[in-house]
């Protein structure tokens, strides 16, 4: 099997053990790689309890989270958010030409992958650990693959993927891992810890290659150029806003101002105050 083969069976693949696919360590990566034009399905891969579902679910409020099954619940929202993005990362590699940047930029986006393979099983262990919940007892969004038929090349990819979906979770991984501590539970924040310095670098991975393609325009413009219709930079950030982690992930501090200073009519950001009786 060569790389692609291996993003394929992870995209395809209709259990949780395809998504979980261990990608060994391939000297060549892309060797014998198929050149054949893939077209990226109108949904990802899943059958019987990870199979996407219509019902909606409200994330639990804060102060219910004294209760171990609200916890397992939080984390199950969470699990589903890196199976996403292990399913897009998955297509990034499949559906994008094989150029010399974009190969160079597919090592890196592999990369991200296996990481987020590792959060999913941390959420997944966690989460059976704290009240026997299992990954799909709870309905399953997908919000996220829903943008992939606008993410018409590389750019837009990383525009949506690394600089404002993974961008909102250096926000909230750093929140909850306050919160899980908050509430005495330790194991779980150590775990948005790992998540938190894993997301470091997938934002810097997706800026480092923005400023790039930026050229002579301004980077913070050319982002903004690239994000799907209806969405703004409110979505590329949370509850806090964690600038200290968007300076290690090497964005420059004119970006991160005005990030920070964004305001739109999204509701997770625009929040006077954030405490337990609010969320």
């Amino acid at each position: 099997m060569n790389l692609k083969d291996y993003a394929r069976e992870i995209l395809e693949g209709e259990s949780l053990n395809s998504k979980l696919l261990v990608i060994p360590k391939l000297e060549n990566i892309f060797e014998g790689q198929n050149k054949k034009e893939y077209t990226c399905p109108l949904k990802p891969g899943r059958a019987g309890r990870i199979s996407f579902s219509s019902k909606q679910m409200r994330f639990p409020k804060i102060n219910s989270f004294i209760e171990a099954e609200k916890r397992s619940m939080a984390l199950h929202f969470f699990a589903n958010h890196e199976l996403l993005a292990i399913e897009m990362m998955a297509a990034f590699i499949l559906i994008y030409p094989d150029d010399d940047n974009t190969l160079k930029l597919k090592k890196g986006v592999l990369s991200s992958l296996k990481d987020e393979q590792k959060h999913l099983k941390l959420y997944i262990d966690r989460m059976k650990e704290l009240s026997g919940v299992e990954f799909g007892d709870f309905p399953l969004s997908d919000f996220f693959w829903r943008q992939m038929k606008v993410l018409k090349d590389p750019a837009q990819f990383l525009s949506f993927m690394s600089m404002t979906i993974e961008s909102a979770n250096l926000d909230f991984a750093l929140f909850y891992k306050n919160i899980f501590e908050e509430y005495g539970d330790s194991k779980t924040s150590k775990i948005l810890e790992i998540v938190l310095n894993d997301e470091i670098k997938h934002v810097g991975l997706g800026y480092s290659w923005l400023k790039r393609w930026s050229g002579d325009q301004d980077t913070w413009d050319y982002y903004n150029s690239l994000l799907p219709d209806r969405l703004t930079p409110a979505r590329a950030k949370g509850i806090i806003f964690n600038d200290d982690a968007r300076r290690k992930a090497g964005i420059d501090e004119d970006f991160i101002l005005r990030l920070k200073n964004f305001r739109s009519d999204f509701l997770v950001t625009n929040r006077k105050s954030w405490n337990k009786d609010h969320i």
